[in-house]
Order: C-alpha cells, then structure tokens, then sequence
C-alpha cells in the first residue's frame, strides 16, 4: 500500500486496484483547478456534471470555467438537495441526462457534491453504458473521509437505505478542503463522525489522537488535512483488502446498522437526524450493546459517547427530536440491513477502542431487549 504523501499543500492517496487504481488527492482550490487534473489522468473530452441546488451556486460555475478551459465539453443538473435524491425517479433523470448528451464510456460522470450526490451520480455512471468513467468531487467532510472512495454506490427505496446499487469505483476523487468552509456546524459535526469511526475500527492511536486534536480539525489547517488523509488512507486499506464487502469491509459499517434503522424511522428527515448524527448514536450504541454481551468494557461506550458528546454530536435516541417508533419498527429497518445473511441478524460490535469485529448471527431477542431499554 502507497502511504499517503504530501506534496507542496496537497495530499495523496493511492487506492492501488490493479487496472482500476485511482488517486485521491486532497488540498485547497481543487476545484478550481480540477479541468486539468481530470484531462492530464483521464483524457476525457465531455463530461455530466451532476450537483444539488446547495452546492451549485457555489461551486458550479467554477468547475465548468475550468473544465470548458481545458477543453472539456460539458453538461450539468441541478437536483434538489437532501437524502431523498437518492430515488429511483432522480436515478432515471441522471441517466437521461447522461445518455442524451452521448456521454461515452470514454467521457464521465462529475458527482459535485455530498454522499448523496456522489452514491446517485455513481449509480448512474456505473450503469450508463454498462460503465463509464467516474470522478467524485466531495464537497462535504463526510463524503471526502468516506463516501467518495471505495466504489459502493447506490438510492434508497421505500424497503430502506441503499438496498439498489452497484459497485463502482471513481477513476478519480479530488476532496477540495476550501470547500469545507462553506458547511454549517452541524453538517461538520456529521462529517466528523466517521472521522471517529476509523478510530474505533481498528486504530485506537487515531482515536487518541482526534481527542486531543479535534479543536483543531474543527479550526482547519494541517490538523483537517492530515485527519482527513488519515480517514482516505484508512478506508482505502480496507477496500483494496475486501472490495466487495464480503469480509472485512464490513467493518466500515460501525454504527450503520443501528444509524441506518434511526434514518429510516425518521423518514430521512434531515431537520430531525442526518447521517453522520445517526452513525454517531450507532456507534455509542454498537458499544453499549458490545458491553451489555460482555465484550467490551462500559468504560469503552463512556469513553466513545464522552468524545462525541464533546464535539458536539448527539449520542443517545433521546437526543433525537420528536417522537421515535416502537422497538418493533426499529427491528423491521435492522432486519432490511444490507449485511443480513439467511435472515440471521450481523452486527459490527468491539472487544475494546480500536477491537472491532464483525458478529454473525446476533439473538434477535438481544437486540430486541436491548433497543425498548433505549427507546424508553
């Protein structure tokens, strides 16, 4: 594995996948600059720009000046923002898009934006034409530490989260850290928890680390950089390991499975729970119930929530406004989970920060008993 590199401001990962490696570069004014690192590795001569109406006004035009520079022919779409995009209805109006411009597999698909941008747009380039080229351009903390690498690309349906997609990885990510200057509080916060989550996978030194500098990766600087190169490289590692998710890469999904089945009873409402927030309750809890089996200690689960609560982010589903469904709804969503086999229920618990694992075949009654003494 290439270790990641810096070179004069930028950072550099290298996800090494035989004929289908690509880099990651990480830095500021990428965007501004992408026309000649998208033309300079990948030849492309047309592209579909596919972004949402928070990030087109700010960065749209910018990246179509650069690319139309380099000579590069363009088209774009605008689509609403938020986790219900991810649809079949706006799936099919990508792909419209895309096909009606004569995209060839040559040519790519640009996801200017979140992890819903980037798992649409991705789905779409990996089945217009049966695969063409891909370049994320994550405009969110979450999406550069996580959704923008690895390939898993996918929408939503009313059975739940992800459930229609396909494997497709980006022939390039260019993770612009200026852009991280335009995101709320909140919408960092829920970046950062998946930050967190590479630490408690299976690099306890990077969970120590983010405890003593997260004031910093808030702040920006090399701090930000390096956590944000640090998540790529750990992410990366993991996918070239087990690309499609038939082993260890599960374990990327720390904290999805209870996070994924809180979405889903939210309805997706953002104004109530985004996804990193879910990801963080669903971490405490991955570790509150790893203790409740007697695998870790609780003073692992006090230890994680107590970070998390310092960031900023919520830790608890009473942290989640309005009212939550019953035990039995909760269940319906975890039983709906991608990482379900033969209908046995799998789970991504912890021997300890930085000890997790993935358990097959968890007793339903557990769970069970162990979400009504949450939910009350």
């Amino acid at each position: 594995m290439k270790s990641t590199i810096s070179r004069d401001n930028e950072r550099l990962v290298h996800v090494p996948l035989g004929d289908r490696a690509y880099d990651i570069l990480i830095g500021p004014d990428l965007i501004a600059h992408a026309g000649g690192e998208i033309t300079s590795r990948l030849k492309v001569r047309k592209a579909a720009i596919i972004t949402d109406e928070n990030v087109a006004p700010l960065y749209l035009d910018r990246l179509v000046d650069s690319l139309q520079t380099d000579g590069v022919e363009t088209v774009s779409l605008t689509l609403p923002a938020g986790e219900k995009t991810k649809s079949l209805e706006h799936l099919t109006t990508v792909c419209d898009l895309a096909l009606s411009a004569r995209i060839e597999r040559n040519d790519a698909i640009i996801a200017l934006g979140g992890g819903v941008i980037g798992d649409l747009a991705g789905f779409a380039a990996g089945i217009v034409r049966r695969g063409v080229r891909f370049v994320q351009m994550p405009t969110s903390l979450l999406s550069q530490v996580d959704s923008s690498v690895g390939g898993k690309t996918g929408i939503n349906t009313r059975h739940g989260k992800n459930l229609l997609g396909v494997f497709h990885q980006p022939d390039l990510v260019l993770a612009d850290t200026s852009a991280l200057d335009t995101l709320s509080e909140r919408e960092f916060r829920a970046g950062y928890a998946e930050v967190a989550k590479y630490g408690l996978i299976d690099r306890p030194d990077f969970f120590e680390w983010l405890e003593k500098n997260w004031a910093e990766v808030f702040a920006g600087g090399p701090a930000r950089a390096e956590a944000i190169a640090l998540s790529c490289q750990a992410k990366a590692d993991v996918v070239v390991e087990d690309e499609r998710e038939t082993g260890r890469r599960a374990l990327l999904n720390l904290g999805h499975t209870f996070g994924h089945a809180l979405e889903a009873a939210t309805h997706y409402d953002s104004r109530r729970l985004v996804h990193g927030e879910g990801v963080a309750i669903g971490m405490v809890l991955a570790h509150r119930f790893s203790a409740r089996l007697n695998l870790a200690s609780p003073d692992d689960a006090t230890r994680v929530e107590a970070h998390l609560k310092a960031v900023g982010l919520p830790t608890r589903i009473s942290d989640i406004p309005g009212d939550m469904p019953s035990t039995e709804v909760l269940m319906d969503a975890i039983a709906q989970d991608k990482k379900v086999k033969s209908g046995k229920l799998t789970f991504i618990l912890t021997r300890g920060i930085g000890q997790s694992f993935v358990a097959n075949d968890v007793a339903t009654s557990e769970v069970q008993t162990f979400l009504s003494q949450n939910l009350a």
